[in-house]
């Protein structure tokens, strides 16, 4: 083990978190949720910051890193969801977005050519609504209060930017698809 291993042993470390997390959701201790929900964010931030920082990217790191992330929303949301502090029909189509995302890029990836993936801007505004989103309702059953209508708003905003996201990225994929051709053909 090397120092340059340090972002990608942050990133498992978040993964291994994610069973926490749900644990203590499932038990409604939303103050500790919260507290490690907010360590593992900390964590993102630090192993991204390390890995560019010191050029310390990998391959593997690229993989872990955004699995990481999806695997504590993801998992956030069903539990949220199946505790009805998010509306059900949010949940589907975060995870419904995902599913699209992640299965049209392997199927370009072994279609056309290598994916090289890289963010759209309103993918990340979408992840940081869903983030705010978790740490909200979390907040809102356990140790705080927030006004009224506020979750609401949140969630509206983070379903149009679901949809938007996910509607951009089946259309921008499918176009380089179109364009570079398949090479199933």
């Amino acid at each position: 083990m090397q120092l340059r291993d340090l972002p990608n042993i942050i990133s498992v470390l978040r993964l291994i978190a994610v069973g926490p997390v749900i644990y203590l959701l499932l038990r409604q201790e939303y103050g500790w949720a919260l507290v490690l929900f907010a360590a593992a964010g900390v964590s993102d931030g630090l192993d991204g910051f390390l890995a560019k920082r010191f050029d310390w990217r990998t391959r593997l790191g690229g993989i872990l890193d955004p699995l990481a992330d999806k695997a504590l929303l993801v998992g956030c949301f069903l539990v949220l969801g199946w505790q009805g502090l998010v509306p059900v029909w949010l949940v589907g189509s975060v995870i419904l977005r995902d599913l699209v995302i992640v299965t049209g890029a392997v199927v370009y990836n072994y279609g056309v050519e290598a994916v090289e993936a890289a963010p759209l801007p309103i993918s990340k505004l979408n992840t940081v609504l869903q983030i705010v989103l978790v740490v909200m309702v979390i907040m809102a059953a356990g140790p705080f209060r927030l006004p009224e209508g506020l979750i609401e708003a949140m969630i509206w905003a983070c379903f149009m930017t679901v949809v938007v996201s996910g509607a951009q990225y089946v259309w921008i994929w499918g176009r380089k698809a179109q364009l570079r051709g398949w090479r199933g053909h």
